[in-house]
């Protein structure tokens, strides 16, 4: 037995390596599947120089080193830090669309966001918005779309006909 293992050792490290690999599967945390590149290499070494333990070793520990110091932070910062998945109705929040027919704040009004129709009602509860009005969904109600127009947001908020009042701050408009 220490005859055949000492003459396939590179089978010893690719043993080791099968076994890392699968017990990443239960720890998703790369950190196995990073020695598990180490014992890969020192597999690969031993194939070249099959009595030279201590040179598998070293190698073996430099590259599980390296893939632990350089390309597990990198693979955990693009796992952890992408698009977060939104499911369900949460994938319309923020999004624009097209009045179909009059909102008001009674219901039975609707929107087109992409090719489907959305029953909508407004945000502030007291306006009605017009046919053709560009949208924005605020919140999602059950299957309603909670929208505001996207054009005068903060007219249509405030629930008035009258224009939003000019800074005093800012210059007057040019005629």
């Amino acid at each position: 037995m220490m005859d055949w293992l000492r003459d396939n050792i590179w089978a010893a490290w690719l043993a080791i390596a099968a076994v890392l690999g699968l017990a990443e599967l239960a720890s998703l945390d790369f950190t196995l599947l990073m020695l598990a590149a180490g014992a890969l290499t020192a597999a690969g070494v031993a194939a070249f120089f099959p009595g030279l333990l201590w040179l598998q070793i070293v190698i073996g520990l430099i590259a599980a080193g390296a893939m632990l110091g350089a390309i597990r932070p990198m693979i955990v910062r693009k796992i952890h830090h992408g698009q977060e998945l939104k499911t369900g109705s949460a994938h319309v929040i923020g999004r624009t669309g097209t009045v179909v027919k009059e909102i008001h704040p009674d219901g039975g009004g609707s929107i087109r966001l992409g090719g489907d129709l959305w029953t909508a009602r407004p945000y502030d509860e007291v306006s009605t918005i017009a046919p053709g009005t560009r949208v924005e969904v605020m919140s999602v109600d059950g299957a309603t779309a909670v929208v505001y127009p996207v054009s005068d947001p903060l007219h249509h908020q405030l629930g008035t006909n009258e224009p939003p009042q000019q800074d005093p701050k800012q210059d007057p408009p040019q005629a």
